[in-house]
C-alpha cells in the first residue's frame, strides 16, 4: 500500500498549483480521501476531504472557495488543485486514506509548498 504525493513547489502569490495523489495496493472504494498541511512550528491541519462514495466534500475554513478536491477512480488518484494562494498556504501537504469502516489509515511522504509574497 501506497500513497505518493506530486506537484509541490515553489509559486508566487495568487498563484495557483495542482497536487496529486496516487494510491496504490488498494482502491478508494469506502475511503475519506483527504489532504493535511504542516507549517513549520505549527500541527497538521485538515485541508480538505472527499468522501469518495458519494462525493461529498469538506473544507476548512481557509480555504474554501480558492481549493478544490477531487478524485479519479480510473488512474486510484486524489487530487487538490489550490488556487489565489498565499503565503500563508505554505507548507508541507499530506495525502491520507482512511477506511470509513474500519481502522486502515494510510498516509504519503508530504511535497512542499511555498507561496512568495
Amino acid at each position: 500500500v501506497q500513497l505518493v504525493e506530486s506537484g509541490g513547489g515553489l509559486v508566487q502569490a495568487g498563484g495557483s498549483l495542482r497536487l496529486s495523489c496516487a494510491a496504490s495496493g488498494f482502491t478508494f472504494d469506502d475511503y475519506a480521501l483527504s489532504w493535511f498541511r504542516q507549517a513549520p512550528g505549527k500541527a497538521r491541519e485538515g485541508v480538505a476531504c472527499i468522501l469518495r462514495r458519494d462525493g461529498r466534500t469538506y473544507y476548512v475554513d481557509s480555504v474554501k472557495g480558492r481549493f478544490t478536491i477531487s478524485s479519479d477512480n480510473a488512474k486510484n488518484t486524489v487530487y487538490l488543485q489550490m488556487s489565489n494562494l498565499k503565503p500563508e498556504d505554505t507548507a508541507v501537504y499530506y495525502c491520507n486514506a482512511k477506511f470509513v469502516y474500519g481502522i486502515q489509515d494510510y498516509w504519503g511522504q508530504g511535497t512542499q509548498v511555498t507561496v512568495s509574497s
